[in-house]
């Protein structure tokens, strides 16, 4: 009778729970990764909309709520909402439904503050 060179069941257990420990350890960590990179993406494009909004201004002399004439494309996911826009000023909060709750504001000139910003120009996210 020839042996063969093989596993045992024992070891090939010991195998799967050590990889069974080190992927429950690991998968809370990249669950973190992607909320955080959800919140960066939500300051990316409010400063970026800050850009294209004073950036239409200087061309028409006010500011717009319409994104398509801003020529803005936010990332994806992210939803943006413009409540004001005049030629006073600009107000803006963003969202992201995998960053909830997560919210970012940011205002501009003779805008209302949007909650959570408190300071003109500042991003503000709570």
């Amino acid at each position: 009778m020839r042996r063969r060179a093989a596993f045992t069941l024992v070891e090939m257990l010991v195998v799967v729970v050590v990889i069974g420990i080190l992927a429950a350890m690991a998968i809370p960590r990249f669950k973190n990764t992607k909320g955080k990179a959800n919140a960066a993406a939500l300051r990316t494009d409010l400063r970026n909309l800050a850009t294209a909004e004073e950036s239409y201004f200087y061309t028409n002399n006010h500011y717009t709520s319409a994104l398509d004439s801003l020529n803005f494309r936010p990332s994806p996911g992210v939803v943006i909402t413009l409540p004001e826009a005049n030629t006073a000023g600009w107000s803006a909060s963003v969202t992201h439904p995998q960053a909830w709750p997560l919210r970012c504001s940011l205002f501009y000139a003779g805008a209302a503050p949007l909650a959570p910003a408190t300071s003109e120009g500042l991003i503000t996210c709570q």
